[in-house]
This record gives structure tokens, sequence and C-alpha cells, in this order.
């Protein structure tokens, strides 16, 4: 299942010039763009706008560029012409300059998904060359978008109260609380499996997140008894489990993860499961039991970066005949179906899910399967 997503930090840049920060400027906002922003023009040149919407006219602070960059960031700090999509944020802690760990709290949860299916089309279209209709499905567990992370980090401060940080920055912002908490921790039982998760260990937060991408990985792949599949950035095994009672007792699943806990518990979750502890490339390409020359499926779920060239091509070369790829990056995503398809397989089918509501962030589930001339 797709890792956690590293908060974003300000990258140390030689300046190009004077500081443009601070200066403001009125835009019309153009289309949403990967990483929760939105696409604008000011004094020749792109600025990246948060808390903005398609087709407003706002006011836009520079928070982030000097003269000599290419393009600037920005914030709506105020609405001129509002979009009917836009709402009141819930959260008093979500807005410019505040809470960075919201980029949609003032966009409808229908345009959130709308704008979300967007950013992934127009990934597959710019990086894969393919035009595909995108759909952002709802995940039950949250409340109207609220109250889904089951686990959720504070920054401890000094005088004993909790924080969050702001966008792209250090800086603390003292919070009482955040409404994307969940009044509960999260279970570890799916479909009336328990799996045991080492403490700080990872497990999707949206509560709905890990019986849907079960439901999606298993409808794509529809797997017959006596098949192999492999399982790569399988974690604690929770697609494992379930590809072993598909596969049944004539079929076998081997699950290959980088972290050695997740992969210890990955055997005791999945009793039968071959499990292996290592990168994933480097398993795949020496550290795998002859038998393993051939796949008929592969489930992959990397981290945000994705899988990479040399993955897919140790995927490709077992034959598999049907692919399925969990991704939480849809840049990542776009990058690794467009090798796919130089090897071919092409793109069969693309779920989108809502596991992170008032984020940017999306889950998809891909299915690859060769190309029959």
């Amino acid at each position: 299942m797709s890792r956690p997503h590293p908060r974003a930090r300000t990258r140390a840049r030689k300046p190009r010039g004077a500081s443009a920060v601070g200066r403001t400027f009125e835009v019309e906002v153009g289309p949403v763009a990967h990483g929760g922003h939105f696409v604008a023009r000011a004094d020749d040149r792109v600025v990246f706008v948060r808390h903005a919407l398609p087709g407003e006219r706002v006011v836009v602070a520079i928070t982030e560029g000097t003269e000599g960059d290419k393009f600037w960031r920005g914030d709506a700090v105020e609405v001129l012409v509002a979009s009917p999509d836009r709402v009141t944020a819930p959260c008093r802690y979500a807005g410019p300059g505040l809470c960075g760990g919201c980029d949609f709290q003032h966009v409808t949860l229908d345009a959130q998904r709308r704008l979300k299916a967007a950013v992934v089309a127009e990934q597959l279209r710019r990086v894969a060359k393919l035009d595909v209709a995108v759909e952002v499905e709802a995940v039950p567990g949250d409340d109207a978008g609220l109250h889904w992370r089951t686990r959720q980090r504070y920054v401890g401060l000094p005088d004993g109260r909790r924080g969050m940080r702001k966008h792209r920055s250090h800086e603390v912002l003292p919070v009482d609380e955040c409404l994307l908490e969940a009044p509960a921790g999260p279970s570890y039982e799916v479909r009336g499996r328990t799996f045991e998760v080492a403490d700080g260990g990872f497990w999707q937060v949206h509560p709905g997140a890990p019986e849907t991408l079960v439901g999606a990985v298993l409808d794509a792949l529809a797997p017959r008894a006596g098949e192999s599949a492999l399982d790569l950035y399988a974690g604690v095994g929770l697609f494992s489990r379930f590809l072993l009672d598909a596969v049944g007792p004539t079929g076998r699943v081997a699950a290959v993860e980088g972290d050695a806990t997740a992969s210890a518990l990955s055997e005791r979750n999945c009793p039968g499961v071959l499990a292996l502890a290592g990168d994933v490339g480097g398993v795949l390409a020496d550290g795998l039991p002859s038998a393993w020359g051939h796949a008929d499926l592969v489930v992959l779920d990397p981290p945000r970066v994705g899988a990479k060239r040399a993955v897919v091509e140790q995927v490709v070369r077992r034959g598999p005949r049907a692919v399925a790829y969990v991704a939480c990056d849809p840049a990542a995503l776009a990058r690794d179906v467009a090798i796919f398809a130089e090897h071919g397989y092409r793109l069969s089918s693309l779920r989108a899910f809502d596991l992170f509501p008032m984020t940017h962030h999306v889950e998809c589930v891909a299915l690859l399967e060769p190309v029959i001339s």
C-alpha cells in the first residue's frame, strides 16, 4: 500500500535577483496543477496559487520567488470574483499563512474530486500520451471529508501545546484540534482478517482505504486458482493475504518489502506467503527463487516516487497477464505507465479514490495488461 506523503519542504535555492515575496497582483485563476495549487500569470510569469479556484479573480500575495525565477508561488489573500464551488473552510486553521496540511478546504467535496480527476487525467495525457476519462470515487469512512485521519502527527511546542507546520515551512502554527483527525485509531481488520502492524508502521490512514483498495485490486486482477502472484512493496501483507485466498492451495504468492519488520509481519499475517525483505529492484534482479522467473499476477504499490524503470522492467520480464498498480502520485503513475507501454503493456482500466479529502492527494488503482497483437 502506498506510503505516507512526505511533507513538502522549501528547498534552499540561490536567489536570482530581488525577492518578489510580499508583492501582490490581481490575477485570473486558471486550471488546477499537480500539487494543490492553480495556475495564474502575473508580471509575465507563471504563479502557482493556493487557496484559489479556476475562473476566480483574486489578489495573490507572492510567498516564494525572485525576479529571475521562471515561476513564483503565492496565496490568494482576497477573492474578488468567487467560484460557485467555493465554500467557507470548516477549519479555522486552513487558509493563507496558516496550517499547510489541507489544500482544498475552501472547495466543495464534489469539486475537490473533479479537480483531482483533472490532475490525474492531465498527467496521463502529458506524460503517458493517453486520454483517459477519470472519476474520483468517494470512500466510506469519513464525515463529509473530515475526521478520517486515523493516525495524526503533531509538533510538540515548548509550552506543552501542539501545532502543525505551515505550508512549505518549518514554522509551527499552534492548533487546538485538527478536523481531519479521526475519533479512533486505525482498525487492522479487513474482510474478517486481522493484521499485525508494528508501532509506527505503515497502514492506510483513511478507515475505508484497506477494504476499498483490496476490492479494487482483486477486481482488476481477477485471480484464478493455481496462479502465481508477486506482491511488491507489500507492507505487512494486506494484498498478499487476499491473493493467497484467491489463488488457493495450488497457487503461490511472494511478498517483497523493503522494511524488514514489515516483511516479517507479512509472513505472520499471511501464512504460506514467501516473504522477502530487501530493495524491491534488487530482490527482483537476484533475490527470488528461479521458479519466480514467471508470475501470472503482480501488485505494485510503491511509495510516492513510484516503481521506476528498473522495477518495471523486472516486472515485465516475468510476463504477467495482469499488473495492478496502486499509486498515490499521478505523475509517478503516468511515468511508469509510459514505461510499461514501451514494453508492450497497455493501461486497461483506472480507478481513482478520494482517500485524502481536503488535500490534493488521490489514490489510483491502474490495471496494466499485455497488448495482444
